[in-house]
């Protein structure tokens, strides 16, 4: 038996409904799903941290996520693992002709073009088909990853600023229309402008938006810790800290932890 096999196993056990776990039992899609995008967010944390020695474990985590929906569509005779596994298997191969078949093979950003097209072309052939320039940005997708790809699938059609200067002037254009909203709906519409703005500029400096926004994060955190240890050490209460002072302790925190 492979470890695989084995695993599938282990999941039909968990799910079993006389003998199985009740946690596992009463799960469903809906609930599960959170899981899945945890488990996700893991592997990206150990893969920046560098921490490739907890690489497999999260790996493991995330693939059981597979197991586990396949496993439930498999209880309501929808499709099962195999079934999952046919359908990338045969998905890479049609997107890969520069590989598989006898297309040229050009360099990466033509593949990624040509990868875009044949989605394109996949969806056209779709009864329920988008025919929209952006279709195939999920709904669900964390917001800022999902506003890096609306604009560059509408950069595909020409629809994008010219230069990293021009999205920097929109910037400044959103954060005055910001400044002159007023009632809560409209400081939240533009705020959303403003991002979607800062998201674009990330894209066309080179700059994946939600790694930048993970890294600062990050160094907010360190620093933050940094200044509580400070303070801890002469036995000021966070609570009586006057703003001359935390802004002080961050340039110190800053400047203790620059790189």
């Amino acid at each position: 038996m492979t470890e695989i096999e084995k695993l599938l196993d282990i999941m039909a056990a968990l799910r079993d409904r006389e003998s199985g776990c009740p946690w596992d039992i009463e799960q469903d899609f809906e609930s599960i799903a959170p899981y899945t995008l945890e488990e996700a967010y893991e592997v990206v944390d150990v893969i920046e941290r560098g921490a490739f020695d907890e690489l497999p474990d999260e790996l493991g985590d995330l693939l059981l996520q597979v197991v586990f929906h396949s496993q439930m569509a498999n209880e309501k005779g929808w499709f099962g693992f195999e079934d999952v596994a046919k359908a990338i298997n045969e998905k890479m191969i049609r997107r890969h002709p520069h590989v598989f078949a006898d297309e040229a093979r050009g360099d990466a950003d033509l593949q990624l073009t040509r990868w875009e097209d044949i989605k394109a072309s996949e969806r056209s052939g779709n009864a329920q088909k988008d025919d929209s320039a952006l279709a195939g940005i999920p709904v669900g997708m964390p917001a800022i990853q999902r506003a890096e790809k609306l604009g560059r699938k509408a950069k595909r059609v020409g629809f994008d600023w010219s230069a990293p200067e021009a999205v920097r002037g929109q910037i400044d254009a959103e954060l005055a229309e910001l400044d002159a909203a007023e009632r809560p709906e409209d400081v939240a519409a533009e705020l959303g402008d403003v991002l979607f703005s800062v998201v674009q500029y990330a894209r066309h400096r080179g700059v994946d938006p939600a790694a930048a926004l993970r890294g600062a994060n990050v160094r907010f955190d360190a620093r933050f810790r940094h200044m509580e240890q400070a303070f801890a050490q002469s036995a000021q209460a966070l609570e009586d800290v006057s703003p001359d002072r935390w802004e002080a302790a961050w340039r110190a925190a800053k400047a203790a932890l620059a790189d």
